[in-house]
């Protein structure tokens, strides 16, 4: 059987699926799905039907296990959609608590380490942090671009080791 008498075929065979799809799926449009899918799937399968065996009885088992497999996969997106809609309202604000409780520290610690910089370095860097350009910085400072740029770069260089316990 070439590819078009077996298409042919399975074709005529899609009346009966129907009816088979039917059962499986409750819905009209969700048979009429499954029974595209099937065809679908036994053309594109075509080369493994053997002619001598019963194509309705292949065709059969093609959609009982597209069904399953399209009923499996739905089942593990609701089960993944479900586990995370079942995150509590407690849960979320004990973590939020922590989180809160955790920055808070972390800033009282950055400010800390904030004050320890000599101010050459604190300045240019609080204004960089701000967001001023480094040209900015130089012209309201009255000193040379590369002098913000190396006061900058110490300014991270010690607060990193002041901050060695957040990393």
């Amino acid at each position: 059987m070439n590819q078009t008498e077996f298409a042919i075929a399975a074709q005529e065979a899609s009346d009966k699926l129907f009816s088979h799809a039917l059962k499986f799926t409750k819905d009209v449009d969700d048979a009429r799905d499954l029974v595209q899918d099937t065809l679908v799937k036994a053309i594109r399968f075509s080369d493994k039907f053997e002619s001598n065996t019963n194509l309705k009885s292949w065709l059969y088992v093609i959609m009982r296990n597209t069904f399953v497999n399209k009923y499996r996969l739905d089942k593990r997106k609701q089960e993944i959609i479900t586990t995370e809609e079942e995150i509590s309202y407690d849960h979320l604000m004990i973590s939020a608590t922590q989180n809160a409780s955790i920055s808070s520290f972390a800033l009282g610690d950055i400010g800390k380490a904030l004050k320890k910089l000599p101010d050459a370095y604190r300045i240019p860097f609080i204004k960089y942090f701000e967001g001023y350009k480094y040209e900015e910085i130089a012209v309201e400072f009255n000193i040379p671009l590369g002098t913000v740029k190396t006061r900058i770069h110490a300014a991270r260089e010690l607060l990193k080791k002041n901050l060695k316990a957040h990393r």
